[in-house]
């Protein structure tokens, strides 16, 4: 044998080396693919039952934010009314009342001036030059103590 058959042995054993090591990779390689082959069809199984279970509560929600737009219209609706019976009521009522009430303190004051008692201005008129202060809403014993 000489050199150069030596050298073709050697590089022809590389080579079968090289290529059992290669054979081995594909070997594993398609191995791995199946694998991830089977699994993507086990995950595509499981998907598609939950998209569907998904659309079918996605519908249902929207059916049930529809129910509640009415809902909500119609609360929006008895409170414009509410509101106007509200409004309706102070103008028929509130201007009387305060009549009633501005009469009712004429008549204790025209009672309380004819029976003789002191003559206390109300609160916040001018006496002679003088502001007078309204009065407090509450004594000195419900003063807070900071």
């Amino acid at each position: 044998m000489s050199g150069g058959e030596v050298a073709a042995m050697i590089v022809a054993v590389f080579w079968a080396i090289l290529v059992s090591f290669l054979a081995v990779a594909l070997v594993r390689l398609a191995q791995t693919l199946r694998r991830t082959t089977q699994l993507v069809a086990g995950i595509t199984e499981q998907a598609v039952p939950l998209l569907g279970e998904a659309s079918d509560a996605l519908r249902t929600a929207h059916t049930q934010l529809d129910r509640v737009d009415t809902i909500t219209a119609d609360v929006a609706e008895v409170t414009a009314n509410a509101s106007a019976l509200s409004s309706t009521v102070a103008s028929a009522f509130g201007g009387p009342l305060v009549k009633v009430a501005a009469f009712g303190y004429g008549v204790r004051r025209a009672v309380g001036l004819r029976a003789g008692g002191p003559v206390r201005p109300a609160p916040g008129t001018v006496t002679a030059g003088k502001v007078l202060p309204a009065a407090r809403r509450g004594g000195r014993r419900n003063r807070s103590k900071d």
